[in-house]
């Protein structure tokens, strides 16, 4: 017996076509969820700390209701706009053994990112020094720079946690200023920070913070950064 063909204008799908296009739907599902998923974890990543809609700083506060006034009173200023802020706070960590394996330098963007609350960047070598063994665009560090909310978050840790959990602290120079109101310090172990789990680090890293203000002079600066209780040496 002859098998019926199905005419050429008869564009109905046949049960094996309807499976076909259904795995095809199906695909193209799970590939969108898949994208969406990365997505969110790679916004989860971006935004290390989550800071609630509404949310005020203690030490934003601190420097509207006692900082401020305090430098009005010292230095006599007209507007409020004259009174000097911090602006922000660069957090910059070097890692020499990147010229060996170019993993701790990951390992040491994921330390700074739960110390700041805010993802890093990785920097990379702009010329090559044979010296060092060093070759252009390779990976040697990180950094992160911090403003507003997670700015006084971070100064707030800084000055009443990690500070005092340096071995053998005698106070901060004051005269680590640049000349412009930016002021400069030097940490040789970041474990001082208490994110940091110190059964978890293989290796022991140091760090700059530099804090830059808006201010006019050192002077200025120093006053402002004593006002939110830097332990400067007298």
């Amino acid at each position: 017996m002859a098998e019926a063909k199905t005419p050429k204008g008869d564009k109905t799908p046949t049960k094996g076509g309807d499976k076909a296009a259904e795995q095809k739907i199906a695909d193209k599902a799970a590939k969108a969820a898949a994208k969406k998923a990365r997505a969110a974890g790679t916004a989860a990543s971006g935004a290390v700390s989550a800071i609630p809609e509404g949310y005020v700083a203690r030490m934003r506060q601190h420097y509207d209701e006692v900082v401020r006034p305090k430098l009005i009173e010292e230095f006599g200023y007209k507007n409020v706009n004259e009174v000097p802020t911090i602006e922000k706070i660069v957090l910059n960590m070097g890692v020499g053994d990147a010229v060996n394996d170019t993993k701790k330098v990951t390992l040491a963007a994921a330390d700074l990112a739960l110390i700041a609350g805010q993802k890093p960047v990785i920097t990379r070598a702009r010329k090559a020094i044979s010296t060092f063994k060093v070759r252009e665009n390779m990976p040697i560090g990180a950094k992160v720079t911090l403003r507003k909310t997670r700015m006084y978050e971070f100064l707030d840790r800084f000055i009443t946690v990690a500070l005092p959990r340096v071995r053998d602290f005698r106070g901060l120079n004051p005269k680590s200023f640049d000349g412009r109101g930016n002021f400069a310090l030097g940490i040789k172990e970041h474990l001082i920070f208490p994110e940091i789990d110190y059964d978890k680090v293989d290796t022991v890293l140091g760090m700059d913070v530099i804090v830059c203000t808006t201010a006019k002079t050192d002077d200025e600066a120093r006053a402002l950064l004593r006002a939110f209780n830097f332990p400067f040496r007298q």
